[in-house]
């Protein structure tokens, strides 16, 4: 099972942003440093949630100072990109890094209409157009010239340059907050990010996934293969003792939250609009200490990973700076991962548990 750092770094303070982008350059060349399989990004805009906002620009920073990790997207809010523009870049950004890149889209924010209100899209669309992009990327980065027509876009390209260092392309991975869309994935034999669940949720849906694949007439080897592209989230903290877990990553786990929360809630009454979702979209179990924080000390939180193996899943994403928490705690909480716990999981590979 691989191991990566989601770098997710929270900003109330406008003032603050310069100082918060400058500790998340560090944590990334940290984790390329202690040997982090990749290291993704995310997008949000307007609200503080990811100091950096546009995980494109941020990769090509990362993209000439890491050497090792791959670099990958967890997600391009697609609906948010003129297509070309993002074929173009993602491109570029697979020749600087010669292949270090992995391309996760999804439909964007689930919750702040000011994502989609600050850049002129209806929210209602995003699903089409995140369709519809990720046609057009994998035609301009594998094709010649080419005319598209399509609901959203009416498009003349001439051969898209450069051509992507990786071919046929980048790898491309899908974001699943939901189990209709994850299940949408398993019959098309493509891997899935998973977001925050509890380990409940995420047995359950590996084995949806899993009889998914079957019922669409995928081999045994297959459905493995593709459940070991797939990736897990989890909100991680670990200390040297599980006392000092509890007194230093509970109260910080809880205010990231509650912040959350009343952003959704403040968003709404600004604007009288709030984003539909399914109900199995909403924060639930996962938003709770106990079943959507991993912590404790190198042994426990080695134990939660061990655990997470058994599913046969590619790897974990670990987001280490969690809300209002300092640079150097999150810091100190990665070292210990990467030194104390990777090392004890990475000893050995257990077979997948089969539903």
């Amino acid at each position: 099972m691989k191991f990566s750092n989601f770098l997710f770094p929270d900003c109330r303070d406008p003032a603050r942003d310069g100082d918060v982008i400058d500790e998340t350059l560090r944590e990334a060349w940290l984790s390329d440093e202690l040997g982090m399989d990749v290291i993704w990004l995310a997008e949000h805009h307007f609200d503080g949630i990811c100091a950096y906002v546009d995980p494109i620009s941020f990769a090509g920073a990362l993209a000439t100072s890491t050497r090792r990790s791959k670099i990958g997207f967890a997600v391009v809010q697609t609906a948010l990109h003129h297509p070309i523009r993002l074929a173009e870049q993602l491109a570029i950004l697979d020749n600087i890094t010669k292949g270090r890149l992995i391309v996760g889209l999804g439909r964007g924010s689930s919750y702040n209409i000011y994502d989609y209100q600050g850049f002129g899209i209806d929210h209602h669309e995003a699903q089409e157009r995140l369709e519809e992009t990720e046609k057009i990327l994998v035609t301009a980065w594998t094709g010649e010239g080419f005319s598209h027509r399509g609901k959203f876009w009416d498009l003349d390209v001439p051969m898209l340059r450069p051509r992507p260092y990786t071919k046929p392309h980048p790898a491309i991975i899908r974001a699943a907050s939901g189990e209709a869309s994850m299940l949408e994935l398993a019959h098309q034999g493509r891997p899935f990010l998973m977001n925050v669940q509890s380990m409940e949720v995420t047995r359950r849906r590996v084995e949806l996934y899993r009889g998914a694949m079957h019922e669409a007439g995928y081999a045994e080897e297959q459905i493995d293969r593709s459940l070991a592209e797939c990736w897990v989230w989890r909100n991680v903290f670990v200390a040297e003792t599980d006392v000092e877990a509890e007194r230093v990553g509970v109260p910080v786990f809880r205010a990231m939250v509650e912040a959350r929360a009343a952003l959704r809630n403040r968003i709404f009454r600004e604007t009288g609009m709030r984003i539909a979702v399914p109900e199995s979209d909403l924060p639930s179990a996962r938003a709770t200490v106990e079943h959507g924080f991993i912590h404790g000390s190198p042994a426990r939180v080695a134990e939660a990973m061990a655990d997470i193996d058994t599913l046969g899943v590619g790897g974990v994403i670990a987001s280490f700076r969690l809300g209002p928490m300092p640079h150097e705690t999150a810091i100190n909480s990665l070292r210990l991962f990467m030194e104390r716990v990777a090392p004890e999981i990475r000893r050995f590979t257990p077979a997948p548990l089969r539903g």
